[in-house]
């Protein structure tokens, strides 16, 4: 059965995909703070987005914009099509997931997950069927009859999100929904909520500070800084394109230099020349620039490298030997290393390079 069965008459080559929500110059002001500056968001059907950004990024009061717990000071939301701005929130056909689950306690796994059907007075024969299909979704079909304080953390975040599952809402938002788990079980219910939103083709919008949870999970990323949109893209656009300092330092790792451009197509910083990324040509002479580098792009070699320092620290974690280089300003680069590479001590001297196609220039 299909989660959103509107979605079967879509035509397959359409150009564009459908738009579940548009979020026009929406803005929010408290007093003389702006919470929230103009943003234009599309998220699309069917798909999972994330909204990522630090605490003060703006993403809590947009979701809140979203659910209609707020009102804006500006701009317009439309879901399916129908401008939601200004409708209350039980009117707006959204579903939420909770960071603390909000299960009733005195109530059976199958009365939990029924509740939003009994509040719309579907029919006992009908209730039932959904139910046993939204358990059947998310891998509790035989937990029915449990109470809450039975399940595991991971099983009741189940239970939560079969409830918004059963009675199958235009939009699921999940908020925080998994930061009270631990790491193992948060993993494992990454992949649950991957195969969960693969398997039903719902749209949800998942909202998390953790940049990892961020990458894994979703279709596409919103990153947040101070009440603006910062990028939205793919995990993979996010990660290896960042288009801002704070993007590139915000996911993952990644070592910086600034410096001026020269005629002959290099970078002086103060640690030496680096050579400017592919295919980008320099507009006058003395630009500053900010060049990224990925950690895990950067090679150790004993002479002929671009930049040159001292192994100051080794961290092993398994899958990878993390080092941190100290260059001669007094800058520290970290660089990834798998096994297989030449092994290094503490206090070595080494070269560092790369290819120029794994080097990104970023604003700020």
């Amino acid at each position: 059965m299909s989660y959103l069965s509107h979605q079967d008459d879509v035509h397959s080559v359409a150009v564009t995909p459908e738009i579940k929500m548009r979020i026009a110059g929406l803005t929010k002001k408290y007093g003389a703070t702006t919470a929230l500056h103009p943003v234009n968001l599309d998220v699309r059907s069917g798909e999972l987005l994330t909204l990522l950004g630090p605490s003060g990024s703006g993403k809590t009061t947009l979701l809140q914009l979203i659910c209609g717990l707020t009102e804006p000071d500006g701009g317009e939301l439309f879901i399916d099509g129908m401008n939601k701005t200004l409708t209350p929130t039980h009117q707006r056909d959204i579903g939420v997931v909770f960071q603390n689950y909000a299960l009733f306690p005195q109530m059976t796994v199958h009365e939990n997950v029924a509740f939003p059907l009994q509040m719309r007075h579907a029919s006992r024969a009908e209730s039932d069927k959904r139910v046993k299909h939204a358990l059947e979704i998310v891998g509790l079909a035989n937990y029915g009859r449990r109470f809450p304080s039975e399940l595991s953390g991971g099983q009741q975040q189940r239970v939560a999100l079969a409830r918004c599952l059963v009675y199958q809402p235009s939009l699921i938002l999940m908020d925080e929904s998994l930061s009270a788990l631990d790491r193992q079980l948060r993993e494992n219910m990454q992949v649950e909520i991957k195969r969960i939103h693969r398997e039903t083709g719902a749209t949800i919008i998942f909202v998390t500070h953790d940049q990892e949870e961020a990458l894994a999970l979703s279709d596409r990323v919103c990153l947040m800084n101070a009440g603006r949109i910062e990028q939205i893209g793919t995990p993979l656009e996010i990660y290896e394109r960042p288009q801002s300092a704070f993007v590139a330092n915000f996911i993952g790792i990644s070592n910086m230099f600034s410096g001026q451009v020269t005629a002959s197509g290099q970078i002086v910083s103060n640690d030496g020349l680096i050579p400017l990324p592919d295919g980008f040509t320099p507009v006058h002479n003395n630009a500053s620039v900010t060049l990224v580098i990925r950690p895990e792009y950067i090679e150790l070699v004993d002479n002929g490298g671009y930049l040159h320092g001292d192994v100051v620290e080794m961290i092993y974690v398994g899958s990878e030997t993390r080092l941190l280089i100290k260059l001669a300003s007094g800058t520290l680069i970290t660089v990834r290393q798998s096994a297989g590479h030449k092994s290094r001590q503490l206090g070595d001297r080494v070269s560092l390079r790369w290819q120029a196609s794994h080097v990104r220039l970023v604003a700020g």
